[in-house]
């Protein structure tokens, strides 16, 4: 059996598959953990080409599109603009950014064997490619997951700084967007890519999930789910920092206030009683 090739692309941040689905008529309800799944006369049509049995092209509801058995860009650029039709926000010229080619070689050996670049297997089974495209799938989503958490760090140290130099006040729009920026990236990791949800086909067949368990340590997904919620957390606790001294400011400054203003009352009152202004 020939090699099968994987390229796996990272493109937006959520796709609706039941849009997908409908237009494609496909009868059937998609979940946020099942993948669409594209092969055959309907991803002929879609690419206005034939296809043979091999190339399928999986669609995540977390953004990301694997390519199976597609060596030809055009055909997977003609595949982006179609996806694009339901999702206007997708960036053709930037979809490589977030990217990453596999394949499954099928040798006599004696067990599996996995490397940066490729898996090699005795035998082929029906359920690699689906597993291999769910894991490579989540690998580039959690890279431009963790790309966009730098870029939030980038911020937060432009706020130390500032710190640092006495001044002290941050405005709560400024809160309310690094907030929104954590937020929203803790929703995309923990509620879209679902690293640690297993594929349904993993839970009645032993093979399928030990084979998705070794896909998933030697590309260290769970390793790098736990990194990016403890970087989350402590960029929470940064910003609860921030927002204290923030508030603490705030609520100096009306005691000052308040203070000015009884002081005022104090010294016109002092004034009427020497006659310096008459009382009304």
């Amino acid at each position: 059996m020939k090699d099968i090739t994987f390229r796996a692309m990272a493109v937006t941040n959520e796709i609706d598959l039941n849009k997908i689905a409908i237009h494609c008529d496909i009868p059937k309800k998609y979940t946020w953990e099942q993948p669409l799944i594209l092969r055959g006369d309907i991803l002929s049509s879609i690419l206005q080409k034939e296809t043979d049995s091999l190339q399928q092209v999986l669609v995540f509801s977390f953004g990301s599109v694997v390519f199976v058995n597609h060596k030809n860009k055009d055909e997977m650029t003609t595949f982006l603009k179609f996806i694009q039709t339901f999702k206007p926000d997708i960036e053709l010229q930037h979809v490589d950014k977030y990217m990453d080619d596999y394949s499954l070689h099928i040798e006599e050996i004696e067990s599996m064997e996995l490397t940066d670049k490729y898996v090699i297997v005795p035998e082929y089974e029906f359920f690699y490619p689906e597993l291999i495209s769910t894991v490579l799938a989540k690998s580039v989503a959690l890279e431009k997951i963790e790309e966009q958490l730098g870029d939030i760090h980038d911020g937060l140290e432009g706020m130390i700084d500032r710190l640092e130099k006495g001044k002290l006040r941050v405005g709560n729009k400024e809160l309310a967007r690094t907030t929104a920026k954590i937020v929203r990236h803790e929703y995309n990791t923990l509620a879209y890519i679902m690293i640690l949800d297993k594929p349904d086909l993993t839970w009645t067949n032993s093979t399928a999930s030990q084979f998705y368990d070794g896909m998933m340590d030697f590309f260290e997904l769970n390793d790098r789910y736990k990194i990016l919620k403890s970087k989350t957390d402590i960029l929470y606790h940064i910003l609860e920092g921030f927002s204290n001294i923030s508030h603490s400011i705030r609520g100096l400054f009306v005691e000052w206030i308040v203070v000015i203003l009884i002081v005022i009352e104090v010294v016109l009152t002092v004034l009427q009683i020497v006659g310096w202004i008459p009382s009304h």
